[in-house]
């Protein structure tokens, strides 16, 4: 496929403002193994092989073992992930896929249990730049 726009090109002040919230993401304190798995799974929810192929090797490189990126897809069937794990590939899920059901309060509640404000921030603006 050839490519069809350039975003640095083509909006460089909204491509410099998103870099700069992924930067205050990496910031926040969250795990960054846990941000890779949530913007990962938004990207296979997306089918965005461009996101996919920055996150994966960055999620090896933050720790995440390869038995959990190759059970990604399948997180609620296998015992691998968490809570917390559990809670974020949810939450991504959720806002990934918020115009089909909005947030469930079940799934928040699951979510407030294991993080707080500040996490659910930077998580929710990790899924948001996905």
């Amino acid at each position: 496929m050839e490519k069809r726009f350039d975003p640095r090109a083509g909006f460089p002040a909204g491509y410099e403002a998103m870099l700069k919230v992924s930067a205050a993401v990496k910031q926040s304190g969250l795990d960054p193994a846990l941000i890779e798995l949530a913007q990962i799974r938004a990207s296979q929810i997306n089918g965005c092989a461009f996101c996919l192929g920055m996150h994966v090797p960055a999620a090896r490189k933050a720790g995440v073992p390869q038995r959990k990126l190759d059970l990604l897809p399948g997180w609620r069937e296998t015992p691998d992930f968490d809570a917390r794990e559990r809670a974020a590939l949810e939450w991504s899920e959720t806002l990934t896929r918020i115009a089909d059901r909005g947030v469930p309060e079940d799934v928040y509640a699951r979510l407030r249990a294991v993080f707080d404000d500040n996490e659910i921030g930077a998580l929710t603006f990790a899924v948001m730049t996905i």
